[in-house]
């Protein structure tokens, strides 16, 4: 349980932070997907095989990312946004349980209801909790877009929005999002030329003193007419280890 007692007191900080966040206005529509992203390691090991769906429907678009694991574990990630002039995120589901995660998480919240629902385990010996409640979520909270955000963003601008941590308790956490220069992203055989970005919570300064060993997150948007998402380099959860996620 010391994990979920830093992360507590972290995102509790967190909250007090000062910098202002809001909606991103919708510059690039989503589509329909389907496309098999691969989760590795740091050295290049290949960890799980994903899976992403995304089906417009009006206005509305439902997405799904999967990620299984060659141990048995399961990152599974549902999203529900409009993008009626801006995105607004309308539900989110999270499944993450298994070896590679030190606990198990299913969680989802959604904005029509206001309500949440939170089944956690600390670690496999641990017992099971199970909260819930009331949550009214704000017009920037963007739980599993990020990636997406970033291709609506100006050119060379930061923007700064929310997510929700479940500590287990769910809990808005303010993240920058910044661009920090451009990379030569290899696709195959293809030099691509693509704008690195940062993403940065927004602790505080007495809750980055508690966890100043934060790993940069990195994410590398294919900018122009048409932007892509290319990769991801960081934790999927706090304070776990680096991962990468690609196409190949």
């Amino acid at each position: 349980m010391k994990y979920l007692a830093i992360m507590t007191c972290v995102f509790t900080l967190a909250v007090a932070g000062t910098v202002s966040a809001e909606p991103v206005s919708v510059k690039f529509t989503e589509g329909v997907a389907h496309a098999f992203p691969v989760l590795r390691s740091v050295g290049g090991e290949k960890l799980a095989q994903g899976e992403l769906i995304q089906i417009p429907r009006g206005d509305i678009v439902e997405n799904r990312l999967t990620f299984r694991f060659r141990d048995g574990s399961l990152y599974d990630e549902r999203v529900v946004f409009s993008q009626r002039d801006t995105f607004t995120l309308m539900s989110y589901q999270l499944v993450q349980k298994g070896p590679s995660f030190p606990e198990s998480i299913e969680a989802k919240v959604d904005r029509e209801s206001g309500r949440y629902e939170v089944r956690y385990k600390g670690d496999e010996d641990a017992a099971e909790e199970t909260l819930s409640g009331k949550i009214e979520l704000p017009d920037d909270v963007y739980n599993g877009l990020l990636g997406m955000l970033m291709k609506n963003v100006p050119a060379g601008t930061s923007t700064t929005v929310q997510i929700i941590a479940f500590t287990p308790k769910p809990r808005f956490v303010k993240m920058l999002l910044a661009p920090a220069g451009d990379d030569t992203v290899m696709m195959g055989e293809a030099a691509v030329r693509a704008t690195r970005f940062l993403v940065k919570p927004q602790l505080g300064l007495f809750a980055s003193l508690l966890v100043s060993d934060l790993p940069d997150v990195k994410v590398w948007i294919l900018g122009g007419e048409a932007p892509a998402f290319l990769k991801f380099e960081g934790p999927l959860f706090f304070m776990g280890p680096i991962w990468r996620i690609d196409w190949s």
